[in-house]
C-alpha cells in the first residue's frame, strides 16, 4: 500500500521525537512541526486507521511495525542526503530542508549508489 509523503513525515517525526523524549504525544507533533492541533489530530487517527501508529488511553503514541519501517527508511534517507549535501558544501539548515524534499521521492536503487558513492 502506498503512503503519502505527509504521512512519512509525521511517521518520521514521531521517531525522532521518540529518540528525543523517550515518549510521544500529539502535541509534542503540534509543537515540534508548528501544525495546528486538528490537523495533527486528523493525521494520527488516519494512521492509526491504516495501521501505521498505536495510541494508548494517556495518548502515547507508538509505532506499529509497519510504521517503524516507514520511519527508519526515511529517517536514514534523511540523515545520508542531509550528510551528503553538507559535504558538498551546502549549509546545514538548507542541506536538512532540502534532503526532506528529496527523501521522499528518489527511488531505492539511486538512494544506495548516492550513499555507496559518498561512503555514508
Amino acid at each position: 500500500m502506498a503512503i503519502h509523503e505527509s504521512a512519512e513525515d509525521y511517521l518520521e517525526t514521531i521517531l525522532k521525537l521518540r529518540e528525543q523524549q523517550g515518549q510521544v504525544r500529539s502535541i509534542d507533533i503540534v509543537t515540534e512541526k508548528g501544525f495546528s492541533k486538528p490537523s495533527v489530530s486528523v493525521a494520527m487517527k488516519k494512521l492509526r486507521e491504516s495501521g501505521h501508529v498505536e495510541m494508548d488511553d494517556s495518548g502515547l503514541l507508538t509505532l506499529t511495525p509497519q510504521g517503524e519501517a516507514i520511519a527508519q527508511r526515511i529517517y536514514e534517507r534523511h540523515r545520508v542526503l542531509t550528510g551528503i549535501l553538507t559535504s558538498l558544501g551546502v549549509d546545514p539548515e538548507t542541506a536538512a530542508a532540502e534532503a526532506c524534499k528529496i527523501e521522499h521521492d528518489i527511488s531505492p536503487g539511486t538512494f544506495e549508489k548516492l550513499r555507496a558513492h559518498f561512503n555514508f
